[in-house]
């Protein structure tokens, strides 16, 4: 089929980019690793600067906006690859995990997943960010995610049931659009804020469940070890594991480009991303 509920077949690809999919065929045999060192510093000045102006923004909020803007000009990161073929997805989210505790004292953990639109800001994607962890924070409140696993383990035998069907229908584009909207892993991008925990940065897998094609991981902050000497300096080591099968490393290098370009710049956040394309138009 050249359709999913989630993305549309890519026809007009190189013979490599063909290729790629049958030399590696699993997810996790195309998973490139890299890894930056963001200005702490920087990024906490803004953040405050913000808070004095009456308002919000976060370091997953900053993130996101600054990945998705550079997504807008970089469309293939957006793409992801499924039974060997390679779609373009029809919308852009991520998906996240937070920790919220039971109604019984217990820690536990849900996924979240968050829409962006080519209208929004770095302001009201920390409001959506914001009004879906309030949500989902609530001690009485399962989101569908949770119901569904709840179910699902209910009865003996029957995830395993449940979860092959639905990978046979994903493969065979057959899987119906409301549950790829419940799953965190049918995502553009899966992102952790291991800094919120006070935990140093991994390298997280992309799952090979879903269409997740990048992984990126926020880890705890600590001093630049390549500071002058008697200044003190902070980065924050961030790490990325990508599909190398939807893009080139000229395309993921130009991304990535504008990615940093974006968070060195972040009051460029603060217009709708999609003027992005207008800046791409002009240079055309």
């Amino acid at each position: 089929m050249a359709m999913r509920p989630d993305g549309t077949r890519v026809r007009d690809l190189t013979a490599i980019m063909q290729v790629l999919p049958y030399v590696m065929p699993k997810r996790y045999d195309a998973q490139n690793w890299a890894e930056e060192n963001l200005d702490e510093d920087a990024i906490r000045d803004y953040i405050r600067a913000k808070r004095r102006e009456g308002r919000s923004v976060t370091h997953m909020s900053l993130l996101v906006s600054a990945y998705y803007r550079a997504v807008l000009k970089n469309p293939k990161i957006n793409y992801f690859v499924m039974n060997r073929r390679i779609y373009k997805r029809n919308h852009f989210c991520f998906s996240f995990v937070i920790l919220k505790t039971r109604a019984d004292g217990t820690p536990d953990e849900t996924s979240l997943k968050v829409y962006l639109e080519p209208e929004d800001t770095v302001f009201t994607v920390t409001e959506k960010i914001r009004s879906t962890i309030e949500k989902n924070q609530n001690v009485r409140h399962n989101n569908d995610t949770d119901r569904f696993a709840k179910f699902a383990f209910g009865v003996p035998g029957l995830a395993r049931a449940v979860f092959g069907l639905a990978g046979f229908l994903d493969r065979h584009d057959l899987l119906p659009r409301s549950i790829i909207e419940l799953s965190p892993f049918h995502t553009s991008l899966f992102v952790t804020n291991l800094a919120s925990i006070n935990t140093p940065c991994i390298f997280h897998h992309c799952y090979e469940f879903g269409t997740t094609s990048v992984f990126v991981c926020m880890g705890r902050p600590v001093p630049d070890p390549l500071a002058p000497e008697g200044v003190r300096k902070k980065i924050m080591p961030m790490s990325v594991v990508m599909d190398e099968r939807i893009a080139t490393g000229i395309e993921y290098s130009r991304f990535f480009a504008e990615l940093f370009r974006n968070l060195k710049h972040p009051e460029s956040l603060e217009e709708p991303f999609n003027s992005v394309l207008a800046e791409k138009a002009a240079v055309k």
